[in-house]
């Protein structure tokens, strides 16, 4: 057996706190929301006298149950409280500093027990991402009431965005119970007398996690829900189930999906594309279903130029659900805006917010937002239409039109029902054989909308690296809107002024190899790649410029200068560049139908008893065998799967104190894919070593290598990154020499420095012959000197398109 001592805790403490740096694992949290036993007693006693009716009575939702990890429970009740396993969990106290709760009277020896009034303490700690005073109205967005019949499970689904832009999510699952005089629902489950006349009100199970993995949070819960039908919810089931989510380890980005074994379901956790990307596991084709193109391009438009915008619907669920999807078309940009896709009843004075944000609220609401706020743009996913608040038309700048073309034309070649895929097959007898078709036919047609939506951002902004000076990190905006077609122009004014498009540059200006630039690379024309061969289009010599201007002596240039700038570029170059520009957008069809590379599943061991720690490292130590039986199998050409495999294990020997097997993993790890490299993680592993297992590393020359090279990477400075984006201007008042040769470099001229000294130079002669008025202390160019250069550049351009 695979054993875990007490050393293990020691992890949460050195090495800067390895806690922090242990990937997060699928459980944040499990917190159970609803009426309090205290309330509904009253309610009953106010329903017996008269004073309410059921239709108008409803109830405060209070949060009665938190679970987080760790759950591993002491072996000897005589141990010290210090847990056992790691916890990557920070807590902090929350709100409810102490929760009184009922305590079951024990009898003792002489028969005597406990009063039943007595009450223990007991502290709540909770993660630091979670708002436990905001939680209830999330859970019960639409209010928490009492009715006379029973109401059917209903699911919705939560964001958080804490002030740092970092999401956590949440699955809620409404369930009704049933509740008379006398049936008190204590804080630990527990029922009392009973009555013939019953009521019925809801409580929520909402299950937090770290990742966006809402359909396999739902389908958890729904096992759940299997067992709550034929018992009562109680606090020990509820945190046997969180408990089990907690072991589950979340699969590294690539194509390694994670399964696990919940019963009655198989439930499955897909993995992140790449580190960039989030884990999508959610129909991306809901918008398809509610929206025609026209609706889904406007909602894209407002959403990248940041306008207020708000979803409605009647079913909670869809709010969420729809609003991420939106947030996955537009990746690799990001909304950076509040974003809070379910307001509850109470919450609705956010959308007097005067700053941009995407918010949802029922469908009952509509008209009192409409009516309170102006500028919004509101949209029905019921019905599938966009408006304003101001009118029923909405007021927004097409997107261009070769883009939505292209757009339109991709979406109908996309199979969005499901029935016409399996019309042709049997009735299924295996509910998880069903599930897994299902899933398949759902990721092939993610894949497939994934690349629709990014190929719509790549035609909207394919162009902006060709007007990007990276050296000087300028983008040259006025250049690139002159390119754009006349009806586009609108558009593009309104997005190049957002935080997203400003975000999106800095990406562009740090060469960021993500979807866009592979995409981007991938889908070039002939002629946009005999464009991107050169970096700099060749401009005009000097001595062209002079014989230009010659009728004008103060623009006139010294001859000395007529070669001064070499032929930076074949002359076809600058001419492909202004004509290819406007041309209308065509990606070959071989190039967009790229499919999905093939997906891997490792299947977890079966859960253990999860609150008893020695049945838990049992299944840790059954897990490391599987994965190394799982690396055994794997061919050595097959180095991404590979490095997959030895990610998990890495992980797991950590959470074991399996410390130099651990760092040997990552060692393996480091050789075969250093792009999911922990760096953090296994420094902080390297400073939590022990003398004798550090003396066992400097044994073995290859974590010898890997401690020397975390090291040596730790006592590096660090360089802050420059993120800075000037957009291109020219100048308005006279430039002294170094402010001259910023200007010409940033405006893509001229390079060299030299050149642009004998620059200066000549033309401070001719604008001192000029009388330009200068009195600095120095030697000046007139600015309108440089303004003539960058435009007479583009004149030239433009000559070139019609005389080839």
């Amino acid at each position: 057996m695979l054993g875990c001592d007490s050393t293990i805790v020691s992890l949460m403490y050195r090495g800067g706190k390895m806690a922090d740096h242990l990937p997060s694992g699928l459980l944040e949290a499990c917190v159970v929301v609803g009426a309090s036993g205290d309330k509904l007693k009253d309610v009953y006693q106010s329903l017996q006298q008269g004073n309410t009716t059921t239709d108008i009575l409803s109830l405060d939702p209070e949060v009665l149950q938190v679970h987080v990890p760790p759950f591993v429970t002491k072996e000897n009740a005589d141990e010290s409280v210090v847990p056992r396993t790691i916890s990557r969990v920070q807590c902090r106290r929350s709100f409810i500093k102490k929760k009184e709760r009922p305590v079951v009277a024990r009898s003792g020896p002489g028969g005597a027990g406990r009063s039943e009034g007595a009450t223990v303490t007991e502290d709540i700690s909770v993660p630091k991402d979670i708002d436990l005073m905001a939680l209830p109205q999330l859970c019960f967005p639409g209010g928490l009431q009492v009715t006379n019949e029973p109401k059917e499970e209903r699911f919705h689904f939560l964001v958080f965005t804490d002030v740092f832009g970092n999401q956590t999510h949440g699955v809620v699952v409404q369930c009704c119970r049933p509740f008379q005089e006398g049936s008190v629902f204590y804080q630990n489950g527990h029922w009392s007398s009973t009555r013939t006349t019953k009521l019925y009100t809801a409580y929520a199970i909402c299950v937090i996690s770290k990742h966006p993995y809402y359909n396999a949070l739902k389908d958890c819960l729904s096992c759940l829900l299997v067992q709550l039908r034929t018992c009562r919810l109680s606090e020990e089931r509820v945190k046997e189930f969180a408990a089990k989510l907690s072991l589950v380890p979340i699969p590294p980005p690539g194509q390694l999906h994670v399964v696990f074994n919940l019963r009655p379901l198989m439930i499955i956790l897909p993995s992140r594309e790449d580190k960039e990307h989030p884990a999508v596991d959610l129909d991306l084709h809901l918008p398809f279903l509610c929206f025609r193109s026209k609706q889904i391009l406007q909602i894209i438009t407002g959403i990248l130029m940041e306008q207020r915008v708000v979803f409605f619907s009647a079913d909670w669920a869809r709010l969420t659900l729809v609003a991420e999807c939106f947030m996955l078309y537009i990746h690799p940009l990001h909304w950076q805006h509040p974003y809070v896709p379910i307001l509850s009843a109470q919450m609705l004075d956010f959308v007097m917010a005067p700053t941009a944000f995407l918010m949802g609220c029922h469908l009952n609401h509509f008209e009192e937002v409409a009516a309170e706020t102006d500028d919004l743009i509101l949209i029905n996913i019921d019905d599938g239409t966009v408006s304003s608040s101001c009118s029923e038309t909405v007021d927004l700048p097409d997107v261009p039109f070769a883009s939505a073309e292209c757009f339109t034309k991709r979406r109908k070649g996309l199979q969005l029902q499901y029935d016409l895929e399996v019309c042709h097959q049997g009735a299924g007898t295996d509910v998880n054989e069903m599930r897994m078709l299902r899933r398949q036919w759902q990721q092939n047609l993610n894949w497939e909308i994934q690349k629709v939506t990014l190929e719509l951002i790549v035609n909207m902004f394919r162009d902006v690296s060709g007007h990007l000076n990276y050296e000087h990190r300028v983008f040259n905006s006025e250049e690139f809107l002159k390119t754009r077609e006349l009806a586009d122009q609108p558009f593009y004014k309104k997005v190049l002024e957002t935080h997203i498009f400003h975000s999106f540059l800095k990406d562009r200006l740090n060469r960021k190899m993500d979807a866009f630039t592979h995409m981007e690379v991938n889908t070039r024309s002939e002629t946009q790649k005999m464009k991107a061969m050169t970096d700099n289009p060749r401009r005009p010599t000097m001595q062209e410029m002079a014989r230009k201007y010659s009728s004008d002596p103060e623009n006139r240039l010294n001859k000395r200068l007529g070669m001064s700038l070499p032929n930076l570029g074949e002359e076809r170059h600058l001419n492909l560049l202004r004509q290819t520009s406007l041309k209308k957008i065509i990606i070959p069809e071989s190039a967009f139908k790229i499919p999905p590379k093939p997906v891997k599943i490792f299947k977890l061991p079966e859960f253990p008893p999860p609150m008893v720690h020695h049945h838990v490292q049992n299944y840790y130590g059954e897990l490391i065998i599987l994965l190394g039986k799982a690396i055994f199998c794997v061919p050595p050409e097959n180095s991404t799967l590979l490095a997959r495999y030895f990610y998990l294990r890495g992980f797991m020997n950590t959470l074991c104190s399996k410390r130099l097997d651990a760092l040997s993993d990552f060692q393996n790890l480091y050789k075969t894919d250093i792009e999911i490299f922990p760096t953090d993680l296994v420094k902080a592993l390297v400073d939590s070593l022990q003398k004798d297992e550090r003396s066992q590393a400097d044994r073995r020359p290859e974590l010898k290598r890997l401690i020397f090279k975390v090291k040596t990477d730790n006592e590096m400075v660090l360089v802050q990154a420059d993120d800075h984006v000037k957009k291109f201007q020219l100048p308005k008042t006279h430039m002294l020499q170094e402010d001259f040769v910023k200007r010409i470099q940033e405006s893509g001229i001229v390079k060299d420095v030299a050149t642009i000294h004998r620059l200066f130079e000549a033309l401070t002669v001719e604008c001192c012959k000029s009388s330009l008025g200068w009195h600095g202390g120095g030697s000046a160019v007139k600015a309108s000197s440089q303004s003539i250069f960058y435009l007479d550049s583009n004149l030239e351009g433009q000559q070139k398109q019609v005389d080839p």
